[in-house]
């Protein structure tokens, strides 16, 4: 695939997303769980883990050949070879993130598949993209991990076309299962919680999604909630005690756990999760699709 990475998208239209830093605080920074090569890992695995549930969104959306995709914060995969699969022969795939990291591994990624993505740089509040210029914006697990995500929401609505769709992919965490009881992933998931939303980040966030989408001004609006359990060996099994690891630093900073007990509960968790008879479902995920209005003659 063709691509293009850095800051602008000069080359494609003649404009294109302002740098980050031009438009308020560093997106990069606003994102609850930080950037190292462990999240970025578990990012690229990610998008393997959640393919089925993406493949099923698509699937009701209905793209078409010839037809223009966003992926929102795609990060370093995001579903880019899906859109790009839906919209051939003929149509585009932009993928934008403020990561330059998962910028450059989604442009490598994608490179060699049909020449139909672009990957930019660029703040999901402010992405500076030209209004109504895709038949569906997407985000996965964005909207999760920033404060005000009805800032970004308000973007990928003015970024999709007129009779157009914005979908996200976003988890509530508030009904996770881990059985049998483990008073070590009660006293994990506390501090997960804790961490997470310093910020204003909502873990609980998939039960709001249709609400917000009113809001925004969508309407057709449809949701499928999805309760997946995974089985020992699984890598989304440990999601939970990994977003955990990527969020050690902010940890120590609040001073919400110590070093020695970081390592106690994260060995008693990771244990508990490798017997075949616990039972681990880490969060519901709500996929939500709604239509812009299409414009009155």
């Amino acid at each position: 695939m063709t691509t293009t990475t850095g800051q602008s998208a000069d080359s494609q239209a003649g404009r294109g997303p302002a740098p980050p830093s031009e438009s308020g605080p560093d997106p990069a920074r606003v994102y609850a769980l930080g950037a190292d090569e462990q999240e970025a890992a578990r990012l690229w695995r990610q998008s393997g883990e959640l393919r089925p549930e993406a493949e099923a969104l698509l699937a009701r959306i209905g793209l078409r050949p010839g037809d223009a995709a966003l992926d929102v914060g795609c990060g370093p995969r995001g579903i880019l070879d899906l859109l790009a699969a839906a919209v051939s022969p003929g149509g585009r795939v932009v993928g934008l993130d403020a990561d330059p990291g998962h910028v450059a591994a989604a442009a490598g990624y994608t490179r060699s598949g049909p020449g139909n993505v672009e990957v930019i740089r660029g703040d999901a509040r402010h992405t500076g993209l030209p209004s109504g210029s895709f038949d569906l914006v997407h985000a996965r697990t964005l909207l999760v991990t920033i404060p005000e995500p009805a800032e970004v929401l308000a973007e990928m609505v003015r970024l999709a076309r007129p009779g157009g769709w914005v979908a996200s992919q976003e988890p509530d965490v508030e009904h996770s299962l881990c059985y049998p009881p483990l008073p070590a992933w009660d006293r994990l998931s506390e501090i997960f919680l804790a961490a997470f939303t310093r910020a204003g980040a909502d873990p609980h966030i998939g039960r709001r999604l249709t609400e917000m989408y009113r809001r925004a001004g969508l309407e057709d609006i449809e949701v499928q909630i999805h309760a997946a359990a995974y089985p020992a060996g699984h890598s989304r099994r440990t999601v939970i005690p990994d977003l955990v690891h990527s969020l050690r630093p902010v940890i120590a900073e609040l001073g919400l756990a110590s070093d020695g007990e970081m390592n106690e509960v994260d060995r008693a968790v990771r244990r508990h999760l490798d017997d075949p008879d616990t039972l681990m479902m880490p969060h519901l995920l709500a996929a939500v699709w709604g239509r812009k209005p299409a414009s009155t003659p």
